[in-house]
């Protein structure tokens, strides 16, 4: 998540799905990481496709590379659609959980 302060739907975001999210299954295959869009540096290793301009942006990354993006905060139901059509384009991986393994049992990263 590209995030700035005194960003107001950012702020939404955070009121409406960041308290749900990371018990998700979207959360469980899709962990949020948070940049500031004008402070953090973009990771040395991170693959974006174009520059990011507005917040909030929420960049869906697979193997370092962007797979794809919501720019915007739409409101919760549609942010939730949105989010799941990304990960649709995920390829799959038996290491890591579907829509539907995660919703039936938390995901638990190795160490």
């Amino acid at each position: 998540m590209f995030e700035d302060d005194g960003c107001v739907w950012c702020a939404r975001w955070d009121a409406e799905v960041a308290p749900d999210y990371a018990e998700s299954p979207q959360g469980q295959i899709a962990p949020l990481r948070r940049l500031d869009l004008r402070r953090d540096p973009l990771p040395d290793d991170l693959e974006l496709k174009s520059r990011v301009r507005y917040t909030p942006t929420f960049v869906l990354v697979d193997d370092n590379r962007e797979v794809g993006r919501i720019m915007g905060y739409p409101g919760k139901d549609i942010f939730w659609t949105q989010l799941d059509d990304l990960i649709a384009r995920i390829e799959p991986d038996e290491n890591r959980p579907s829509l539907t393994t995660a919703a039936a049992a938390p995901y638990q990263a190795g160490v």
